[in-house]
């Protein structure tokens, strides 16, 4: 299985604030998710929130916009 990395965006380590290539640091993985469909092992590293995904049907199919009044249809 593939792995991918959840962590901030900002280091190379789980702490944004550490920059650049930091040194003596551990990496603390606080949860580890398996999406074995898609082949993945997913380590959770820091204060990351994980988004929900997306059924398969989500809700914006049904939106539609009459571009003739500007009306929009299916939100409700």
């Amino acid at each position: 299985m593939a792995t991918c990395m959840v962590k901030t965006h900002l280091s190379l380590s789980h702490d944004p604030t550490l920059k650049g290539r930091p040194k003596g640091w551990t990496l603390p993985i606080r949860d580890i998710l398996t999406y074995g469909g898609a082949g993945f092992i997913v380590p959770v590293a820091g204060d990351i929130k994980l988004m929900p995904g997306t059924s398969s049907d989500p809700a914006f199919r049904r939106i539609d916009v009459d571009v003739k009044t500007g009306k929009v249809k299916g939100l409700f």
